[in-house]
């Protein structure tokens, strides 16, 4: 999103991908408000809601016997009052896309990026292994955009604080009924938890379990961890069988820390490079783009004029240091108010008390909607399409 932004603006940029494709699974594939808001602005949501995808206009979770609306997106300011459904695959193909057209744009796939280059404390690039061979890429200002395990920052020296994360996720796929339940995203029985995403023909599960505990529950066998999918969700019992082995499960292991800062003179991390973010309320591929957005907004004329200092560079994170620590703040309390007590509570679950006044005075709803449909000082486009006659 970054890239595709400054190219529109008439900055010269190259986008690194270390794989030969998008196509990575189990990712954050949830389009909030906020963002289909800017895909509006930008001119393009007509076109990318003809991309498939599903919509989803409530937010509700089954906490033992008791269904629980959580967040009605009804009411939002926004033009598309859902959260949409779509493979970050596609999300991320339909940028490209579109960057492509604008000749300041270059995309280099298996391009995978080792090390940073220095000179006199300034980063001026990178060191990039390609099939072609190494080479150097040098910029005016590399973006660490490469997630919660970002080589870049590590390789920057920048330190980071640790929030922590009670939980992992175990991420796997299961056949969908036309005729099951679609509003209910999560389900809490006695000690366990499933996170359930429609993807149409199948569900996309994420089974919640306490950090560090899958090689005990793998122990247990997968009989065993078939049984506890049905004891949270037992329209799922014709279906376990779709889990094969282990090998059809993936480990999300889940972390939650900031940046104390997120440059250095000539390097800028954004979205979970400098802020790693829980899957809760699935607001951090949302979380991203917002910081792309302000990115581009701060730094896209000074670019393209070459006139971008370190003090530019503190002023994004100083715009998108408040949205990442109010969110985070949000999901450690879940997790730990919520998610850990349900998973140390082997008992049958009752809905905290705070969750059930959502169910007694509805319009509460409207407060979870905005702050996972749209978040805290949500962005806007401001940079111009420079190719485009009048901007």
């Amino acid at each position: 999103m970054l890239g595709f932004l400054l190219a529109r603006a008439g900055v010269d940029v190259i986008v690194l991908e270390k794989h030969n494709d998008f196509l990575r699974d189990f990712r954050g594939d949830t389009i909030h408000p906020s963002t289909l808001e800017l895909m509006h602005e930008l001119g393009l949501l007509e076109e990318f809601l003809q991309r498939p995808h599903q919509k989803l206009g409530k937010l509700a979770g089954q906490i033992g016997d008791d269904a629980i609306p959580l967040a009605d997106f009804s009411h939002l300011p926004t033009r598309c009052k859902f959260i949409a459904f779509m493979p970050q695959w596609d999300f991320l193909n339909f940028l490209a896309s579109h960057a492509k057209a604008y000749p300041t744009f270059h995309l280099m796939m298996e391009a995978e990026v080792h090390d940073l280059l220095e000179d006199g404390g300034q980063i001026v690039g990178v060191k990039v292994k390609t099939p072609n061979g190494p080479c150097d890429i040098h910029a005016a200002l590399t973006v660490g955009a490469d997630g919660r395990h970002s080589l870049v920052r590590e390789c920057a020296g920048l330190e980071v604080e640790v929030l922590g994360a009670p939980i992992d996720v175990l991420w796997f796929r299961l056949r969908r009924d036309p005729h099951d339940p679609s509003q209910v995203l999560g389900r809490f029985t006695r000690g366990k938890i499933i996170i359930m995403l429609n993807r149409g023909d199948y569900w996309q599960c994420g089974f919640v379990i306490a950090k560090g505990t899958f090689e005990s529950l793998k122990r247990r066998g997968l009989e065993a961890f078939c049984l506890d999918i049905i004891d949270v969700a037992h329209f799922l019992t014709n279906r376990v069988g779709d889990i094969k082995d282990w090998n059809d499960i993936k480990l999300l292991t889940v972390a939650v820390d900031r940046l104390l800062k997120w440059y250095r003179p000539g390097l800028l991390c954004i979205g979970d490079a400098s802020h790693a973010m829980s899957p809760v309320g699935g607001v951090g591929i949302n979380l991203a783009i917002q910081d792309a957005v302000a990115a581009a907004n701060l730094l896209a004329e000074k670019l393209a004029q070459g006139t971008v200092t370190t003090s530019d560079l503190e002023l994004v994170q100083a715009r998108r240091l408040l949205p990442a620590r109010l969110t985070q703040r949000a999901q450690v309390f879940i997790q730990d108010r919520v998610l850990g007590r349900t998973l140390a509570n082997k008992q049958q679950t009752s809905a905290p008390w705070f969750m059930r006044l959502f169910k007694t005075f509805p319009i509460l709803q409207r407060i979870p909607a905005y702050l996972v449909g749209i978040g805290v000082r949500p962005e806007h486009v401001q940079t111009k399409d420079v190719f485009v006659r009048g901007s």
